[in-house]
């Protein structure tokens, strides 16, 4: 498969045509950024890791009868995906509260949430990802009704997959984001898995080993992707 020209280039990746119309190349960036842009950091492998992240997970809900938009990696740093007509949408669900949820709530950081809660979320990061409900995905357009019920249906399928799987590994899903968009009619999971886009604990020590080290300015950010990576069985090498 031949890459062509970018398509689009976001904070994290670049997307770009193959000599394919069903599929893109997406290449992941060393690029690291948070606050919407606001804070912007090169980090050395960060790329090749989350590109054999997001391949593991997307391989391992795929096992499980999750359908995504993942083909193959073609490179450390570069995937093969099928075109997706993505939604503008942000699912998150929250099994832990941290982050937003505790300053728009008030409420303290390490509550475990029974039974999780499920948001959504514009992806616009202008308007600083603005929560939406029902109505105004209905009102604007954006998605069926069909296609939300299946979106919520889909990412408590992942949180059922993934809370296992992390946990057998000693490590607690706090909160994750997925995105979905269409292909040939039908909705598969899109964009990527890797701890930029979740919330990840030791299941022990509640160590974060996320992306909240680089919003928190705790250092050791590749090193704590690398390890929920070896305690998964990734191999980065």
């Amino acid at each position: 498969m031949k890459k062509k020209a970018e398509l689009y280039a976001g904070k994290a990746k670049s997307v770009y045509t193959t000599d394919d119309d069903d599929y893109l190349i997406i290449h992941f960036r060393n690029d690291t950024s948070a606050f919407d842009g606001e804070k912007i950091e090169q980090l050395d492998r960060k790329g090749m890791v989350n590109n054999k992240f997001t391949a593991f997970i997307m391989e391992k809900l795929e096992q499980a009868g999750v359908k995504t938009h993942h083909v193959k990696l073609l490179s450390d740093d570069e995937a093969v995906v099928k075109k997706l007509d993505m939604l503008p949408i942000e699912c998150v669900v929250r099994n832990i509260s941290a982050g937003s949820i505790c300053r728009r709530l008030g409420v303290e950081e390490g509550m475990d949430l029974n039974p999780p809660t499920f948001e959504f979320f514009l992806k616009n990061d202008a308007l600083h990802d603005p929560m939406l409900n029902d109505y105004h995905i209905r009102s604007f357009g954006w998605a069926t009704d069909e296609e939300v019920e299946q979106m919520k249906t889909l990412t408590f399928q992942v949180n059922d997959i993934l809370k296992k799987m992390f946990a057998d590994a000693g490590m607690l899903l706090v909160d994750y984001k997925l995105e979905f968009g269409r292909f040939k009619g039908e909705l598969l999971l899109g964009d990527e898995f890797s701890p930029d886009g979740c919330r990840l604990w030791d299941a022990e020590t509640r160590k974060k080993l996320d992306k909240d080290r680089f919003r928190q300015g705790l250092g050791g950010v590749i090193e704590a992707y690398e390890e929920v990576g070896q305690r998964l069985g990734i191999c980065f090498d």
